[in-house]
């Protein structure tokens, strides 16, 4: 059934959009305030920032800790928030039931939040400064801020909007006046648009619209301060590795959104005739990426960045795109924007409920652009070319996508591939497929040739992708994982290639080398979860041998290699025919090392960072003891130790190993103190656990009702049940993993603290230092 959509305006002003999508699983709720950082007071920088913090404080109605935050988490959903130059914004998204509550949560603690508690604003504030520590920390970040740099002097893209210890002054009373002003002129019903997404009627969503969004108070849209010219003052400082271009753009036509948009998906199309294509063919650049640095009113600042592989040819890259530029302008894009129309139909079809509440509340919904728009943003963009000598390039516009017309798999109806496990735990009406295939070498010192091969399928995963089908192949230890996740004709169709590709890779696969794949510095917390899977494994740090990459090799590597699948949301004449290298069997599930194992990252930052996976052994048990603690270790460690802001505990599985995963990233607090702080609150948990009995039975149903299919999102169905596979569990079902947690009672949760607190399971710690004792066996 197709999507409905609606606009109202209640008495208060308060603007909303609502859709209607019957084939949604989840609801989503977005709210989109007309002001940011650059509306906040030059005197407070960060205000907007701070502002946007204290709403998740809890006021008097819902506190803390049960406030929007905990409410989602509770059930299963997710929630975030994010301030930008000229909009912040609020959003989540939960299941079907609990939509209401997390409704009246959001626009209650943004409509009446508490200012007046000037202890918790200074608790607050600290965070905000690990934040930005953090921030000043971070390479991609400090990169793009001296991109920045390069527009003019009174411009606010240059100045410091995040906010830190020094920049607000809680404790004076000019700051309080400024915070509530800022909250009082901005965060009345006039300044907001609310958008909600469901598989509810419309007026089911707008009573709940009415019911909750009359707590804003009445207003009109205030008028946010006027743009300053954009003109770029300097070019960007060039990296080794890296050519930025940065164009700012002024007077755009209404629509330069959708202009935008369609010039991004061409110039980094990566078919044959187009710019990505002969750059890569000639060994000059490896990606390139194009980024909308601000877009508000008629100006834009756009950047594109080119990763290149060979230094001395960085001027013919330039030259090489300005040169296919000229080209894209003087083409006729007749065909190509009815094969946008199409990626954007395919976009919109399989687009969840928060994205399209987001979409919906800030009222720029993709298009297909008009002609006006596209040739004022190519006429900009062209202007900044110095003059150069016009190149022979044979340009050619990108072919239509394949996949977004789907395989005809009618004649495969009576045959389906022998060795891959059929799962129903995804209904065939979700209209998603999703195939998993992992094989199990004979060696786990295979880097070279995976990195050959995942470059082999670059261009596959890109063309898959903008047909809406996810293609993913990844190396963890001595297993290989392919994993393709879409309309289910189509995966069956990229999986199909993706296999040829595999098994029989271009011949220019073994021509040159591989060049390191450029991946962004991640945060020291980030960058050990990264390395988690690995860990677990046990194959961090082996040693490592040459191994030839020839294509020779690669076959007997596939002559050795032993794969297991899954496929789910398949029906039965979808259900893929494969010729999959290598021989279906069963894979050994490699045992966790007892004891206290502690992993030391290469990671150098200054912040120090750790992770504590506890394995348990059994999930249900495991799942809501994380559960009823993921609330209390946020409270502890980031509210009440002031830890930093990255600090979480949650269950996670990991190549089919189920635990309890804690982390902690702080700026002040070295490994050792970080680790006790946790220790510490093991320990009280069986203290805990008895002073909250009381709430034990509303817990229990809360997670189960997480684990209802219709109320899980189509791939967190497919990964839990291939997640089961792997740990040796096959036919376990979804509802007698509800039915084991409503079993689990208070005495097994303490025998299961008990089992934790002395690490039974065994405890495996990452963290970017050394150990802090001699009871950690750093062996790893």
């Amino acid at each position: 059934m197709p999507a409905t959509f609606a606009h109202h305006t209640l008495a208060n002003g308060l603007q909303l959009t609502l859709r209607h999508a019957p084939h949604l699983k989840r609801c989503a709720a977005a709210v989109h305030v007309a002001a940011g950082s650059h509306d906040a007071p030059t005197a407070w920088p960060g205000l907007a920032h701070f502002l946007e913090h204290l709403f998740f404080l809890g006021n008097s109605r819902f506190p803390a800790e049960d406030g929007l935050m905990r409410y989602v988490q509770r059930h299963g959903g997710q929630v975030n928030a994010s301030t930008q130059e000229r909009a912040t914004e609020f959003f989540f998204e939960v299941p079907v039931a609990a939509f209401s509550g997390a409704l009246e949560r959001l626009c209650d603690m943004l409509a009446r939040p508490r200012l007046d508690d000037h202890a918790a604003q200074l608790r607050e504030r600290e965070v905000l400064h690990a934040e930005f520590i953090a921030w000043s920390r971070d390479h991609a970040s400090q990169a793009q801020f001296a991109l920045l740099q390069c527009v003019s002097a009174g411009h606010p893209l240059r100045a410091f909007h995040a906010g830190n210890r020094y920049s607000l002054g809680v404790q004076q009373a000019a700051f309080q006046r400024a915070l509530h002003d800022f909250h009082q002129g901005y965060y009345q019903a006039g300044q907001i648009t609310l958008s909600l997404t469901g598989p509810q009627p419309l007026s089911e969503l707008l009573a709940m619209a009415e019911t909750c969004g009359q707590v804003f108070k009445p207003g009109l849209k205030t008028a946010q301060a006027p743009v300053a010219p954009l003109q770029l003052c300097s070019a960007p400082t060039q990296q080794a590795g890296l050519l930025d271009l940065l164009f700012a753009c002024e007077r755009l036509p209404t629509g330069s959104e959708d202009a935008i948009a369609f010039l991004s998906t061409w110039l980094t199309d990566s078919q044959p005739g187009g710019l990505l294509a002969l750059l890569r063919e000639k060994g000059w650049v490896t990606s390139l990426r194009f980024k909308t640095l601000h877009q508000y009113e008629q100006q834009a600042l756009l950047h594109v960045q080119f990763s290149l592989k060979d230094e001395p040819h960085r001027y013919d890259v330039e030259r090489l795109f300005f040169d296919w530029l000229a080209f894209f302008n003087n083409a006729d894009w007749t065909l190509l924007i009815d094969e946008y129309a199409r990626l954007l139909s395919c976009q919109q079809g399989r687009a969840g409920a928060l994205q399209l509440a987001r979409q919906d509340s800030t009222g720029k919904a993709l298009g297909t652009p008009g002609s006006a728009g596209l040739s004022a943003l190519l006429t900009q963009l062209r202007a900044s070319a110095s003059p150069r000598r016009e190149t022979a390039t044979a340009w050619r516009l990108p072919e239509p996508n394949p996949f977004l017309v789907g395989t005809d798999t009618a004649a495969q109806a009576a045959s389906s591939t022998a060795g891959i496990a059929y799962n129903s735990i995804l209904p065939t009406k979700r209209q998603t497929g999703i195939l998993y295939l992992r094989w199990q070498l004979d060696s786990s010192n295979h880097d070279n040739l995976y990195a050959r091969l995942n470059t082999a399928l670059q261009k596959l995963t890109e063309r898959a992708a903008q047909a809406c089908v996810e293609l993913e192949f990844s190396a963890c230890a001595h297993y290989w994982q392919l994993r393709c996740a879409g309309a289910p004709r189509a995966v069956n169709a990229v999986v199909t290639q993706a296999l040829a590709v595999l098994r029989s890779p271009p011949a220019d696969t073994w021509r040159a080398e591989v060049a390191p794949v450029q991946e962004p510095r991640l945060i020291p917390i980030r960058q050990l979860l990264r390395h988690l899977p690995e860990v677990v494994l046990g194959a961090v740090n082996a040693a490592t041998r040459e191994h030839a990459t020839t294509e020779a090799n690669l076959d007997a590597m596939w002559e050795r290699a032993c794969w297991q699948g899954l496929a789910t949301g398949f029906s039965a004449t979808e259900r893929p025919l494969l010729n999959i290298p290598g021989s279906a069997g069963s894979h050994t599930l490699p045992r966790l090392i007892s004891g206290r194992q502690w992993y030391r990252s290469t990671d150098d930052s200054a912040e120090h960072a750790l992770l504590l996976f506890c394995p348990v052994a059994d999930e249900a048990v495991g799942r809501l003891l994380a559960h009823l603690i993921q609330g209390p270790f946020y409270q502890r460690m980031r509210v009440e130790l002031q830890l930093g802001y990255a600090v979480f505990s949650t269950f996670r599985q990991v190549q089919g190993h189920a635990g309890l995963l804690f982390g902690v990233q702080s700026p002040s607090a070295g490994h050792e103190q970080i680790l006790a702080h946790i220790i510490t609150f093991i320990d009280e948990l069986t203290l805990w656990l008895d002073a909250h009995a009381g709430g034990l039975e509303n817990q229990r149903r809360a997670l189960a009702a997480q684990f209802a299919e219709p109320d899980m999102s189509n791939n967190d169905v497919a990964e839990w049940a291939w997640q089961a596979q792997l740990a040796g569990h096959p036919k376990q079902t979804l509802g007698q993993l509800q039915a084991r947690i409503l079993a689990v009672d208070l005495a097994t949760l303490k025998t299961a603290t008990d089992a934790l607190r002395q690490a039974h399971q065994g405890w495996l710690c990452l963290a970017n230092g050394t150990a802090p004792s001699a009871a950690w066996q750093s062996t790893r």
